[in-house]
């Protein structure tokens, strides 16, 4: 059985291997070196990639990094978990028009989908038309390159991602058990509380990894509707590597942002681990 497990198991392995851990080792390795004056990478060893990463510089671009991604995150669950609740209570038809309306979008270019967030926003769009007539904004107001207008296309693009894996877990909840616990006396934020929000936990978990992670890492969205005050560290280390040809620096900016990745999947896996404990002791 453990031979078979070892066998299904083995492809995303090596998956994970080819395509995560050889190029984060190849980062890493690289933002140890020194390079030329050319922006060739050489044999010497140094740590000057990290000696010149101050935090007068990054700090700002690391906090805003963090800021974003975990106000996506939030954002995203806050609206998908009532959205999945509501999927969940649907009948299946429902359900399925409602899945093929959050997979949709993705049948467009990502690219030309944020695209289209700078028409909508531009200075003479219909969005900014429809609020100035309404009286909601001034004539002279921008809605693009703020960080606000960031953290709107980040929610937009990444919102599936987290209502899919939450409508995963609640069509798999016992929905019985609420109205159980209503019988008991368990008031509404209760049972949200107490016995929804612990029965689709896997699912909370799933998402907070699927949005967290990718918006981290963004890049295409704050350089076309953000702007240098807006910029997050995938624009830093992109400029590092075709505007400044620094490879270490880029590389050692990587493996700060690889770190922040990989914190939230450690913890993940360590609770997992931690629960699988309990369950062989009971």
């Amino acid at each position: 059985m453990k031979s078979r497990e070892a066998l299904l198991t083995l492809p995303s392995l090596l998956w994970l291997i080819l395509l995560f851990l050889i190029p984060s080792l190849l980062i890493t390795v690289i933002s140890f070196k020194a390079v030329d004056v050319y922006g060739e990478i050489m044999k010497t060893w140094t740590l000057k990639a990290y000696g010149e990463l101050n935090l007068g510089s990054y700090g700002p671009v690391i906090v805003r990094t963090l800021r974003l991604s975990i106000l996506t995150t939030a954002i995203c669950l806050l609206i998908g978990l009532p959205a999945s609740y509501a999927m969940a209570r649907m009948d299946w038809k429902s359900q399925q028009r409602c899945i093929l309306l959050l997979i949709l979008p993705f049948w467009t270019n990502f690219l030309i989908r944020i695209y289209a967030w700078k028409v909508i926003l531009h200075p003479d769009g219909i969005l900014k038309t429809a609020l100035v007539f309404l009286g909601i904004v001034a004539p002279d107001t921008t809605l693009l390159y703020h960080e606000g207008t960031v953290l709107l296309v980040l929610v937009y693009a990444y919102l599936p991602f987290a209502v899919l894996p939450l409508y995963s877990a609640a069509a798999k909840f016992d929905f019985s058990l609420l109205e159980a616990g209503r019988d008991l006396g368990a008031g509404i934020w209760q049972q949200i509380f107490r016995i929804y929000l612990p029965g689709i936990r896997a699912g909370i978990v799933n998402a907070v990894l699927i949005v967290f992670i990718p918006a981290l890492g963004s890049y295409v969205i704050p350089e076309i509707v953000g702007g240098p005050s807006s910029e997050m560290l995938g624009n830093k280390i992109a400029h590092r590597v075709f505007i400044d040809r620094n490879l270490p620096k880029a590389a050692a900016l990587s493996s700060i942002l690889l770190m922040f990745i990989l914190l939230p999947t450690v913890i993940s896996l360590f609770n997992r681990s931690g629960n699988r404990k309990e369950v062989e002791l009971l």
